[in-house]
């Protein structure tokens, strides 16, 4: 699965192209190239194919964009750890400007871990905060492995799931989510990206085998802002919608059902 992560790189690539860019992430292109994602995929031979590529497309430019703007509001108030769970091609420990004494951890397995550190040595990529690698399965013991890697839950920690939940069962949601509670301090930050409710019948259903819509398994809960309180955090809940609109970006087609709550999640523990 992680050969998505790379065309999550490929739409960040094009994004950093344009003039009105929403963010920079310079390292985008050399992943998508590495990858064989560059300068462009073919593009959809059908209509359905073609709409589903745009809207997976601005879902991705929109939650980078919110995310980046979640973890640099927790730096601002004080949090100097980072998880980023399923870190996959991320490279936020490059292009965001952290303060002095920021620790980044980023969890995924080892084949897109050693995919990307090649990657980052052709690109000469200097990080600017201390980036570390924590090479293990979200299925096994992950909070075993991050502790080992110098990850200390009694401070606060900023922790990124993004494009992630959508692939896991939900029990392993629900896993997941216990166990990044249980190594949260008062006052650490969560930004989750979670799928809209009808997303799977819309697009996954149509999807070809293989692709990285074919293998979503699940959606968010009906009330997130609840679910989440159940584990101690307190939550804001943004539609795709609704943050596209402020970034300027705002989504010319109508809603093909009534809006719910949505699927940028951002979250304080208590």
């Amino acid at each position: 699965m992680w050969a998505t992560a790379v065309g999550v790189a490929r739409v960040r690539a094009l994004e950093t192209e344009r003039e009105d860019a929403l963010f920079r992430d310079p390292l985008a292109q050399a992943f998508a190239a590495a990858g064989g994602l560059w300068p462009s995929s073919p593009p959809p031979v059908d209509e359905a194919a073609r709409r589903r590529r745009l809207a997976v497309s601005l879902s991705i430019v929109i939650r980078t964009k919110f995310l980046d703007d979640l973890l640099r509001q927790a730096s601002a108030s004080g949090v100097r750890q980072v998880v980023l769970l399923g870190a996959g091609m991320d490279s936020r420990a490059f292009r965001i400007n952290w303060p002095d004494g920021t620790r980044l951890f980023e969890v995924d397995t080892a084949a897109p871990l050693d995919f990307k550190a090649s990657v980052l040595r052709q690109e000469r990529a200097v990080t600017r905060c201390e980036r570390i690698t924590v090479a293990v399965d979200l299925r096994e013991d992950w909070p075993g492995a991050l502790a080992a890697a110098g990850h200390d839950p009694a401070v606060p920690t900023a922790w990124i799931a993004e494009g992630l939940l959508i692939y896991l069962p939900e029990e392993a949601v629900e896993l997941l989510l216990a166990r990044i509670s249980a190594q949260s301090a008062a006052g650490s930050r969560l930004g989750l990206t979670l799928g809209s409710r009808g997303v799977i019948e819309r697009f996954g259903t149509e999807a070809p085998p293989g692709s990285a819509a074919s293998m979503w398994v699940s959606e968010m809960p009906d009330d997130p802002v609840s679910w989440l309180a159940r584990h101690g955090w307190e939550t804001e809940s943004h539609t795709l919608r609704e943050r596209a609109a402020a970034y300027g970006r705002p989504i010319s087609t109508p809603p093909q059902h009534d809006e719910g709550p949505g699927g940028l999640i951002s979250a304080v523990r208590r």
